[in-house]
């Protein structure tokens, strides 16, 4: 044991170092009596489990859901690790999100493995499997608790609502942003127990900064230190004297506020980069949003029990029935109720709940960005608060009983052993864009966009029939999608039916009057048939949209 644990402070008191605390210093809680050794084997452990359940991924291809725009149609991830890059990266969106340092990861992946989706695979399994290692050494590092540290990092791990943040190459600002999340929780642990020192508190800053940059969700993290501070750091507890303990919480508030600031920025930012994928309010209105996204939160904790029928899109409910948005709120209070109430014996209870509820709030529907009910990704780091609350209320309310160690060892490899199995299996969904959208379809969640992503693999594949059917599916789900009518358009302009192409070009411009790729094609196939004034027409209102397309210059240039 290090000569810090040797010194640490008795349960209840102030921890004092040597040097003196800064006011309010977190307390330090008894540790497990462990070796280095046994740390070391853990993370091994934790490691290679990661592996064991992802390391088929390394075989998979690239899917056709976003991936195309991340990397196999992007030209400037396909150009490697530029300066240039690097540059387009920090003053360009991606998919309407301004995250530099996942496109810079990118631009490293196409450096050393080209178009080879397998490489990019492999880097989504390694920052998954060093977000593992992270946790089970913040969580053990910020309570002393080291086999539930260590089963909470497991199911972290292997939990099938993983998947899709690992598998899915377009989702790696999960993995990315997790390790600077934990990084960030590190640091805190470190400025709130030892001498106050701005070096601390600014690597605090700087890894929380460096979050923002892969995934601007991460705006919730100033409230979880704040849930931290509560339990396990019991920062609230230190000074006895009203009018010290008013100060120290004004201090604790104050330190947030770079923090706060940083996380003011990044949402401003993204509304602003997300401003053409919000969906308008006319579209979906305040109340449905308010039901969902308390339905959502229920669904989550459903998935978490039982995994099951997860799919890449799940569709957002029509009509959604007023009895379920009351009794998901009714429920919700509830819990909220009981973790309140049980805060001082159980502090853990509160805190593992709210960093739960709090961290979905970006990503749970209340601002509808496209049109998906809810995601398996965006339980990637909410959900652990879930895992840390419930592991420690089952460890203590076992703790009674005879051999409970051993039981609870027994039902926790057999956790793990379950949910390994399922992630394997929830896997093999990923490999190409069919099985994706197939599984999708037999899992009865029969969308438009599941419809138009089969019918994009059939077209490229050259099965021109079956992507026009897949459209027509897709448009009879939902005849609003301007993406679906382009594609039919392509479609039908490949096959030779030029009018049938013109009709569904210009369906998609009025749903969407900037789509300057559909005015591009409209202007292509108004050329073909003859229509060459029109077609100027629409390749120069295509170029007021699109200014610095190449493809456009050289088709105007073709007709002049």
């Amino acid at each position: 044991m290090s000569k810090r644990n040797k010194n640490k402070s008795r349960p209840g008191s102030v921890g004092i170092s040597p040097k003196g605390h800064h006011s309010g210093a977190a307390l330090r809680h008894p540790v497990d009596q462990v070796s280095l050794l046994q740390i070391i084997g853990l993370c091994l452990f934790l490691a290679l489990l990661t592996l064991a359940v992802f390391s088929r991924t390394f075989h998979y291809g690239f899917v056709n859901y976003d991936d195309e725009t991340y990397v196999y149609q992007n030209p400037v991830v396909q150009q490697g690790l530029t300066l240039s890059g690097i540059g387009w990266a920090f003053t360009h969106t991606t998919a309407d999100i301004w995250h530099p340092l996942t496109m810079i990861s990118y631009l490293l992946d196409d450096q050393f493995y080209g178009l080879n989706a397998g490489g990019y695979h492999v880097t989504n399994v390694v920052l998954h499997a060093l977000a593992v290692v992270l946790l089970f050494l913040v969580l053990r590092e910020a309570t002393g608790a080291l086999w539930r540290s260590a089963f909470v990092a497991a199911i972290f791990a292997i939990h099938p609502l993983r998947v899709e943040s690992v598998a899915w190459i377009a989702e790696r600002k999960d993995e990315l942003s997790g390790v600077f999340f934990l990084l960030t929780l590190w640091a805190y642990l470190r400025y709130a127990r030892l001498t106050f020192s701005p070096a601390r508190y600014g690597l605090v800053v700087l890894f929380f900064a460096l979050g923002l940059m892969c995934k601007p969700m991460l705006v919730t993290l100033p409230f979880v230190l704040l849930l931290l501070d509560f339990w396990p750091l019991k920062r609230f507890v230190a000074p006895t004297d009203g009018q010290k303990k008013f100060f120290v919480m004004q201090r604790f508030l104050l330190e947030k506020i770079p923090l706060l600031a940083l996380s003011l920025v990044a949402c401003i930012g993204t509304l602003l980069a997300q401003k053409n994928a919000l969906a308008p309010v006319a579209e979906t209105m305040v109340s449905p949003r308010i039901e969902n996204a308390l339905l959502s939160y229920l669904t989550y904790l459903s998935q978490m029990f039982y995994p099951a029928d997860l799919v890449a899109y799940y569709p957002l409910a029509a009509n959604l029935p007023l009895w379920k948005g009351a009794l998901a709120l009714l429920l919700l209070l509830a819990a909220s109720f009981g973790a309140f109430h049980w805060r001082r014996k159980h502090p853990y209870l509160l805190v593992g709940w709210l960093w739960y509820l709090g961290m979905l709030v970006p990503v749970i529907g209340l601002v509808q960005v496209g049109t998906q009910a809810h995601a398996d990704r965006y339980t990637y780091l909410p959900q652990v608060g879930l895992y840390v609350a419930l592991t420690w209320a089952v460890t203590e309310l076992c703790s009674g009983w005879s051999h409970y160690r051993q039981i609870l060892g027994t039902v926790a490899l057999l956790l793990i052993g379950i949910f390994s199995f399922d992630s394997f299996t929830q896997t093999t969904y990923w490999r190409d864009s069919a099985s994706l959208w197939n599984h999708a379809l037999a899992c009865k969640y029969d969308s438009w966009v599941a419809h138009n992503n089969l019918g994009m693999n059939d077209f490229s594949q050259g099965q021109v029939d079956q992507a026009i059917e897949q459209y027509q599916k897709a448009i009879a789900i939902d005849d609003k999608a301007p993406m679906v009518h382009f594609n039919l358009g392509a479609t039908f302009a490949q096959k030779g039916d030029l009018e049938a192409a013109i009709g569904e070009y210009q369906k998609a411009i009025q749903l969407q009057p900037d789509y300057f790729q559909a005015r591009n094609n409209l202007g292509d196939a108004l050329l073909r048939t003859g229509q060459t004034a029109a077609a100027i027409d629409d390749f120069q209102e295509a170029l007021k949209l699109s200014p610095q397309s190449t493809v456009l210059h050289n088709n105007l240039a073709f007709i002049f």
